[in-house]
């Protein structure tokens, strides 16, 4: 399985590194049985109004220095890749995804714009796998939709590879797939909700592959909570649920969060300014719980696997 794991969004660049680094020796720990890929978001999606993210205000004070914020979001990024730490990031201004694609691992279309024609064709020219997550609602089947039209070819204007308005061509994203996240009135991580979701998937002649996102709706917005979500899904893993492949969890150094007011000189090192995170600590309490359990799933699949080859003489005595 892969774990998307790190910060709610991205906006202090050194306490991002700090992160990556740690979550590289953590890797190490557990590469046998998870992927790592780090949160690097770099755009927020605002209800209403907020700080927009990293690229839009790197300066955190409404200053708006984006040329400035595009090329230090990109620095990070290839610092992250040096630290041999794969980025996972959320497509949403469709002209800044062009100057990232190359250096982005794994890539979220959030609930809000899962059903955006525009975000469906930029996703069929990404290089790296898309995760469509459910519509605020809960609802998948705008996020089953998008996958297909996501998977398919198009022609569309866009940003060509020399900076320039360009039409551009896409042979389509063969590794889009569902994110569940959860709906407004209750969490959809549940085994009933998974085999509807696969069946959704069936139906629309796309192959079952399911991220659950631990957080938003599926923890009704509690971090604490996360680590439950966590193991219910190596839960269902561990009883044969194929389709799931991978999951989601915001993370940071320090648990909580913290108001963007007065100076940034004042701002807690490595909390969250956006949504609320666990700490460093319990992320690797959930890791390494997330880890053990998929180890445990693989021996008895490997008992299950000699036994149906008449080889279970050895495993039986030990047992």
């Amino acid at each position: 399985m892969f774990l998307v794991i790190g910060p709610c969004s991205i906006h202090d660049p050194i306490a991002a590194l700090d992160y990556a680094r740690r979550l590289a020796r953590l890797q190490r720990e557990v590469r046998d049985v998870l992927l790592l890929v780090m949160r690097a978001y770099l755009e927020k999606p605002r209800t209403t109004t907020g700080w927009t993210g990293f690229v839009n205000d790197p300066d955190l004070d409404g200053s708006g220095r984006v040329a400035e914020g595009v090329a230090r979001a990109r620095r990070l990024l290839l610092d992250l890749a040096e630290a041999g730490v794969p980025a996972a990031t959320e497509a949403l201004d469709p002209l800044l995804a062009p100057y990232f694609d190359d250096l982005v691992a794994w890539t979220a279309v959030g609930a809000r714009t899962t059903e955006s024609q525009t975000h469906r064709q930029l996703a069929s020219g990404f290089g790296s796998p898309v995760g469509f997550k459910n519509g605020t609602g809960g609802d998948v089947g705008v996020a089953v939709n998008a996958i297909v039209a996501a998977s398919a070819r198009h022609v569309h204007l866009g940003i060509g590879d020399d900076g320039q308005v360009a039409v551009l061509r896409t042979a389509g994203n063969p590794y889009a797939h569902l994110v569940l996240r959860g709906g407004d009135r209750r969490p959809n991580y549940d085994s009933v909700s998974v085999a509807m979701a696969e069946a959704a998937l069936l139906k629309a002649g796309v192959r079952p592959a399911i991220v659950v996102d631990c957080s938003h709706g599926n923890s009704h917005k509690n971090p604490a909570l996360q680590s439950a979500v966590l193991a219910d899904v190596v839960h269902q893993v561990s009883q044969g649920r194929r389709s799931l492949v991978g999951a989601m969890v915001e993370s940071n150094l320090v648990a909580g969060t913290q108001p963007l007011a007065g100076s940034r000189s004042e701002l807690v090192y490595g909390c969250s300014i956006t949504d609320a995170c666990i700490g460093w600590e319990q992320t690797e309490e959930m890791v390494r719980r997330c880890a053990e359990g998929l180890r445990l799933c693989a021996r008895a699949g490997k008992e299950r696997a000699a036994v149906i080859a008449g080889k279970d003489e050895p495993l039986l005595a030990t047992a």
